[in-house]
């Protein structure tokens, strides 16, 4: 289950399993709405249907990603109360497209000293949500950052903090970011460096947490707190650490999702389409995973 981030200029069907279909992702990852935004987008309902039937004829579980701008964590009022309000939409939105999970940034601290006073607030206001959601929700999966300013998760041992503030709550779970792991100070490129780092996620936050990877290569040096994707093979995690990812107890049954550049010779979608081919030309030989 290797695919992408997948663009949907046109509709979540009419452009979005188009895309799907260029780049054989088997996988995907949307936007429902402006990454950059608050506004809430409700769905068209004709669009909705027409991509959770293609997802479910092509065997393809869907994520959403939601806003750049959440975080629960910050001091200010106003930013988490859209914060929440934007989980909240996302998951439903997640509920009416079958998605299998809404991938949420762990956001920031934003000041000094205030760490324990942010997952505080986490337990306080992003909890609720999780218990007055349905069974059917998809899980809520917070994603380590890459480090920069004052991250409540950047590391896989945040991570034991972070669920812990959210009472390890059924519904969440992780996604995991090969560029952001690496900019906060994993080395994954070193032999073993993937598998160790994966082994550690697993002891913070126990089996079966894990509901995602981004697949993505850096431009940066590990450790940089930089977190700028590049195409996978062409940046300084390199290949193998892929090869080590896939081979991993804990990715059984995991999709990945590449966020690396879409572009390649003019098109506009060879980019994923040659990182899909290449991760799936790295998968071991284990029934249980498909591309």
């Amino acid at each position: 289950m290797i695919g992408a981030h997948i663009q949907v200029k046109g509709g979540l069907a009419r452009g979005g399993l188009a895309y799907t279909d260029a780049v054989a992702a088997g996988a995907v990852q949307v936007f429902v709405g402006n990454p950059r935004g608050w506004k809430l987008t409700a769905g068209d309902p004709e669009q909705d249907a027409l991509f959770v039937e293609g997802c479910a004829e092509r065997g393809v579980p869907s994520f959403i990603h939601t806003p750049f701008l959440v975080n629960v964590g910050s001091p200010t009022e106003a930013t988490v109360e859209q914060s929440i309000a934007s989980i909240t939409h996302s998951l439903a939105r997640g509920t009416q497209l079958g998605c299998r999970g809404v991938v949420v940034h762990a956001g920031s601290a934003v000041g000094e000293d205030r760490y324990d006073a942010a997952l505080a607030q986490l337990h306080e206001r992003l909890l609720p949500v999780l218990d007055a959601v349905g069974d059917s929700a998809p899980r809520l999966l917070i994603e380590p950052t890459a480090g920069g300013g004052k991250s409540l998760a950047a590391t896989v041992k945040d991570l034991g903090p972070y669920l812990a503030a959210l009472e390890n709550h059924p519904l969440v779970g992780v996604c995991f970011d090969t560029c952001h792991a690496w900019a906060a100070g994993h080395d994954l490129a070193v032999p073993g460096g993937m598998t160790a780092t994966l082994d550690a996620l697993e002891a913070a936050v126990g089996p079966g947490r894990l509901g995602l990877v981004h697949a993505n290569d850096s431009l940066d040096e590990c450790g940089s707190k930089r977190d700028r994707h590049t195409t996978i093979g062409e940046g300084s995690i390199g290949v193998a650490p892929f090869a080590e990812l896939l081979a991993h107890p804990s990715m059984d049954g995991v999709p990945l999702v590449v966020e690396t550049p879409s572009e390649l010779d003019g098109s506009p979608s060879a980019g994923h389409a040659r990182d899909i081919a290449l991760l799936c030309s790295l998968l071991p030989a284990r029934a249980s995973v498909a591309a």
